[in-house]
């Protein structure tokens, strides 16, 4: 907790040293949910009126990144599902933002953020000609636990950074989430998933350009007890 809170004091001093630090996670299930009838706008004397009964067009996962020194939504991906591929071809598309950079991902300890093909990604991207052992018996790719160990290198140029569980408070991505919550998807109808991930995705391009500022992170974290 207290290195998560760290970093994140960090952020600024690690970005002008090109290190980005972001923070990562998905938002699954998103409805694309159509009002089976037109909200009828607030006027003098009335409150808005929303349709109650709604046409369902199915779900999709937002895995997005949220910059913490510029305080932006950068690489976001959406897809029907939330897989170990989905979740590393999502993080190769943001390191291919700035190939060269250092990047640290401040990510939960869910399984498709320590796996197989996350460890293969980094030593491919760092250049580490090691091996890697085989995935359920040998080496770093042997457990959850030794893949995790492997991907939270510090020396790494490319590094992950676990939260504890329990603690999905301090990746500010989330705070971001419920902002797209509140202003977008709350009482929003969409007419099919492509209208769904079309607005999404202005809405993080007019957030960017309009809203987009750090988080004021005042959390240092628990004493130590004496």
């Amino acid at each position: 907790m207290t290195q998560v809170c760290q970093l994140h004091r960090q952020a600024l001093e690690l970005y002008e040293r090109g290190i980005h630090l972001v923070s990562t996670d998905e938002m699954t299930g998103i409805q694309a949910l159509e009002r089976a009838e037109r909200t009828r706008s607030m006027k003098p004397g009335r409150v808005e009126l929303q349709e109650f009964e709604y046409i369902r067009h199915g779900t999709q996962c937002l895995i997005a990144n949220w910059h913490v020194a510029l305080g932006k939504v950068i690489a976001s991906s959406i897809s029907a599902t939330r897989t170990e591929a989905d979740f590393a071809a999502h993080i190769t598309q943001t390191i291919n933002t700035d190939p060269d950079a250092g990047w640290i991902f401040i990510v939960d300890q869910l399984n498709i953020h320590q796996s197989e093909s996350l460890v293969r990604l980094v030593a491919e991207c760092c250049g580490l000609d090691i091996d890697l052992g085989i995935k359920g018996h040998c080496g770093i790719l042997e457990s959850m636990s030794t893949r995790a160990t492997f991907l939270a290198d510090a020396t790494h140029r490319i590094r992950f950074v676990y939260i504890p569980k329990h603690t999905s408070w301090l990746n500010q991505i989330e705070c971001w989430f419920s902002i797209l919550v509140r202003r977008l998807l709350k009482r929003a109808s969409f007419t099919s998933l492509q209208d769904l991930r079309e607005r999404i995705l202005a809405f993080i391009d007019y957030f960017n350009r309009t809203m987009a500022k750090p988080f004021q992170w005042k959390f240092k974290g628990y004493p130590v007890p004496g």
